[in-house]
């Protein structure tokens, strides 16, 4: 990551201060700083930030550093986004330290989370964030920083840049990075192995992936399996969405970019896991050999879906993928999807719902997300609504006739492909900043993989037995 950097003599301070610390840090400060900051106003609110000129009477050029308010909320300022908006309100071609931060490590994975811009495509050079010195031991921030960048480059590159083969390809890719091994099945191994996905596919011309790796960081550390949707692009196929609603479809492969950060992140560690990750990677298009509203199509466990709405496409995706994963006998299961629109009016963009029927799973993971500030939220699996994917035709439908609980009804659907006993947790997400915030540009999110590799590692810590 181009925002990080080695300390140089032009290398400037930036001190961090909340409200009550302000009058010590003047009194800390050269007193032309300390009259400069005085007469600006500056009150330490959070993300104010104040240049401090060099002194001509010192022989000092240019900047002498810089002064970040973090607000009176203790927890804001301990997070990432307390930093996140220095990279480019910071100028361009400097170099900092930071001075002052309640957690060294947020600080720096904020700076590089807000440093992060999409920029691949464009053919005019792009101004470039300013650099951070980073305190020693934030090592674990700067590698999951760099999952993120490289999670988030998946979900902004556009659909004619990164099909199924594509998306495949970018598991092959960590794979090689951290020497696991990897498997692309396709073709007629997929149409057999993986019926659902095929079924999905089978309207485009590019034909369907499911991308498996495999990674050993301990021989007899549990088995964690990952299993995400990598809907490359979803027109809703001939249950057609309306033009505005596919305007950000090229996201619909951000469940299978959280869970590839995801992985990422747990192999940078070192966890003690054996690692499963498996990608479904497919294009939900329109033609004449697109699957159909009321056709019946197999799925890998040898349940019949009904197809409801060819739009509900994602759960028939997850659903070869959880059978998959389940035949493995994992510790953990955990998914992740931009399943339901239904998610998003209930919790909003920003916080991802969670579904689990395990209680101690559930609470680890919300425990979690709210450390890290990657927070998500449990909705129910409620079992009266299973009954509303009764079909006359098949096993199941994929979607309910009853316009309510959409997100919990998919949670309810991809339950049918989950072995008794398996502990299983399954995230609805949105994959996506509306607009950019402080440590959260606009465009493509990995939301709840932080949340999801503290609460993994917690989990395996508790599992060992001591002195291990």
């Amino acid at each position: 990551m181009d925002c990080l950097t080695h300390a140089t003599d032009s290398t400037l301070p930036l001190r961090a201060v909340r409200p009550d610390g302000l009058e010590a840090l003047l009194a800390g400060l050269p007193p032309a700083s300390a009259a400069w900051l005085r007469a600006s106003g500056f009150t330490a609110k959070a993300q104010e930030l104040r240049l401090l000129p060099g002194q001509a009477e010192l022989g000092e050029a240019g900047l002498a550093g810089a002064v970040l308010g973090l607000g009176e909320d203790a927890a804001a300022a301990a997070s990432p986004w307390a930093f996140g908006a220095l990279p480019f309100a910071l100028p361009e071609d400097t170099s900092w330290r930071i001075e002052g931060a309640p957690d060294a490590e947020a600080a720096t994975l904020g700076w590089c989370l807000g440093a992060y811009r999409f920029a691949g495509l464009k053919s005019k050079p792009q101004r470039r964030a300013a650099r951070l010195v980073p305190d020693a031991g934030t090592e674990a921030a700067q590698q999951q920083a760099a999952a993120i960048w490289a999670g988030r480059d998946l979900v902004n590159q556009p659909a004619n840049h990164l099909g199924p083969a594509e998306l495949a390809e970018a598991v092959r890719r960590l794979a090689a990075s951290h020497g696991a091994g990897f498997e692309d099945i396709s073709g007629a191994a997929l149409e057999q192995g993986f019926p659902a996905i095929a079924a999905v596919g089978q309207g485009s011309p590019r034909a369907p992936h499911v991308a498996i790796l495999r990674w050993e960081g301990a021989a007899d550390g549990p088995l964690i399996a990952l299993c995400g949707k990598g809907v490359c692009f979803d027109t809703g196929g001939l249950d057609l969405k309306p033009a505005a609603g596919m305007l950000r479809m090229k996201k619909d492969m951000g469940g299978a970019a959280a869970m590839i950060a995801l992985a990422d992140m747990l192999m940078r560690a070192g966890t003690p896991i054996r690692l499963l990750l498996l990608v479904g990677a497919v294009e939900n298009s329109v033609s004449g050999t697109a699957f159909r509203p009321m056709d019946v199509i197999r799925t890998r466990k040898g349940l019949s879906v009904e197809i409801g709405n060819t739009d509900a496409e994602g759960r028939l995706v997850l659903a070869d993928l959880l059978a998959f994963a389940g035949e493995q006998k994992p510790d953990l299961l955990l998914d992740a999807a931009t399943l339901t629109g239904a998610a998003r009016v209930a919790l909003g963009p920003d916080l991802p719902a969670l579904f689990s029927d395990d209680a101690e799973l559930a609470q680890s993971i919300l425990s979690a997300g709210t450390t890290v500030h990657d927070a998500v939220w449990q909705l129910p699996l409620m079992k009266n609504y299973v009954s509303w994917l009764d079909s006359s035709v098949a096993d199941l439908n994929n979607v309910s006739s009853k316009p309510m609980a959409g997100s919990v009804v998919a949670a309810l659907f991809l339950q049918h492909f989950i072995p008794s006993g398996v502990r299983w947790a399954h995230l609805d997400l949105y994959a996506w900043n509306d607009q950019t915030r402080p440590g959260r540009p606009e465009g493509g999110e990995i939301q709840s993989a932080r949340a999801l590799l503290r609460a993994v590692t917690a989990l395996v810590a508790s599992s060992q037995p001591s002195g291990r």
